[in-house]
């Protein structure tokens, strides 16, 4: 493995325990390299774990990954990992570029990353696909049929739970169809919430699979969850990731009710409670390192079973001086 390995973490913002697990990952191997951030906000809170961060245009900007290549060289970055669902499919547009340029990108394929961004094309995909997944109507599509209550309505294209809201009545319906921006409807899933952390090697080889319940939800992200070693939910969410061609993490989202598995989101990038993974033995920060240097044997089904994790908030301050040079 060429060393320094430096890994670049974009769009930092909340991503502490990922950070933290990368940098104890590389001291725990005795690798050399640092863990480098990038957001486009100075106050983002990951930005504060990192031995150095750079801020960087959105990445709507058409300078975005021109930016991204420029802090590549100037870092001597080996592997970059994106985190944020805009991002993904323009990583993976652009990962044969960076490749030749030395650098690694954990991401799926472009195609990947545009049917998981969009949760009406993830239900034609699972649908098609065989797999169970709550049915999942655009406005025009449930406006002509007779909906059983209660719904669910999201934003077609969005993350963190915003916009997404319990739909009880036709009025209820109506009014957050013109309310909530670009909306899809599903069907509300009764039944506990469960997240399936997977990870697969750069060639699509799935290497690990942890499903956690989620016990408590806060803005869209786990505050308490237990791992379940759940064969059935193991083994057809391998089926999902592969038939999806994952490439590095991925999150995906369930509810079972009665012994009955439905998912109802696919998320090709780290989850947000990521750190109860990793804490229960399957690390996927240290994996990855490894996969930098070759092949990994697979390791699903060895974590810890039933580790149960309670979060709570930590704050950074900054001193005013700090403010006023931003």
């Amino acid at each position: 493995m060429k060393e320094p390995v430096n890994i670049l973490i974009t769009a930092a913002s909340r991503r502490v325990a990922l950070i933290r697990s990368f940098t104890d990952a590389l001291e725990k191997m005795k690798i050399k390299g640092n863990v480098i951030a990038s957001d486009v906000d100075p106050f983002s809170a990951g930005l504060a774990f990192c031995r150095k961060h750079v801020i960087v245009p959105l990445s709507s900007s058409p300078e975005y990954i021109n930016e991204i290549k420029r802090l590549c060289a100037n870092e001597d970055i080996s592997l970059i990992i994106p985190t944020i669902d805009e991002e993904l499919p323009l990583f993976g547009k652009h990962k044969q570029e960076f490749e030749e340029l030395g650098v690694r990108v954990l991401v799926s394929n472009e195609d990947t990353g545009n049917i998981c961004n969009d949760k009406h094309l993830t239900y034609n995909f699972l649908i098609k696909q065989g797999f169970p997944i709550a049915e999942t109507w655009l406005p025009n599509e449930i406006e002509k049929t007779d909906p059983e209550f209660p719904l669910f309505i999201k934003p077609r294209f969005g993350r963190g739970a915003i916009s997404a809201y319990p739909v009880k009545s036709r009025r209820e319906l109506d009014f957050f169809l013109d309310y909530v921006e670009n909306p899809v409807v599903q069907r509300f899933l009764p039944g506990d919430e469960y997240t399936v952390d997977v990870l697969a090697d750069f060639e699509g080889n799935i290497i690990s699979v942890v499903p956690r319940q989620r016990l408590v939800i806060r803005a869209g992200v786990s505050d308490r969850g237990r791992t379940s070693k759940n064969q059935e939910l193991i083994e057809i969410s391998t089926k999902i990731a592969k038939a999806l061609d994952i490439v590095g993490p991925a999150n995906l989202q369930c509810k079972i009710d009665k012994g009955k598995i439905t998912f109802f989101e696919i998320n090709p990038r780290f989850s947000g409670a990521i750190q109860l993974t990793i804490r229960s033995g399957a690390d996927f920060p240290r994996m990855i390192i490894k996969m930098l240097n070759g092949g990994i044997t697979p390791r699903i089904g060895d974590f810890e079973d039933n580790l149960t994790m309670v979060s709570y908030e930590e704050s950074i301050y900054h001193p005013e001086s700090e403010k006023n040079d931003h």
